[in-house]
């Protein structure tokens, strides 16, 4: 798929998802084409799951992170902010009609925790924490908030 096309339905779901969250009906009526829309960039979505997970930072260290993330989210036309907080990144959809505002939340920060599992996409990455050489890696799911 072109990421032309790829990126409009990224549009589409966020739109999709937004219209579903101000009302039960819509999102029964909006279900097949959300459900479509996913199983389109699931593989996209994957494929940043597995680069989060593998490249993992630490809170306030989320450099790389952050920027893969912005860039992204400008590549979509959308409003960005970066340098939130240290390393946030904020991304604005402003709709064509006034009405309530919806936040969508992802932390990208991994834990100072070695990984001990045998995946291609395991985390290698050591860093200082608290004055301790540590493994760091993605625990708690931040690297799928993220790549969602």
């Amino acid at each position: 798929m072109r990421k032309v096309n790829q990126h409009r339905l990224q549009k589409t779901l966020l739109s999709l998802l937004l219209a579903s969250v101000f009302s039960a009906q819509a999102a029964t009526d909006l279900k097949p084409q959300t459900e479509s829309a996913i199983k389109t960039i699931q593989p996209q979505m994957l494929e940043w799951r597995r680069h989060f997970h593998q490249y993992p930072e630490l809170s306030n260290r989320e450099v790389n992170t952050a920027k893969k993330v912005a860039e992204h989210l400008k590549s979509l036309g959308l409003e960005v902010q970066t340098g939130i907080a240290h390393h946030g990144v904020l991304g604005v959809l402003k709709g064509a009609k006034p009405g309530p505002t919806v936040a969508l939340r992802a932390d990208m920060d991994a834990l100072p925790v070695t990984e001990q599992v045998d995946l291609a996409f395991a985390s290698k990455v050591r860093s200082t924490f608290n004055g301790q050489d540590v493994g760091v890696m993605h625990a708690c799911g931040h690297d799928a908030h993220t790549a969602m």
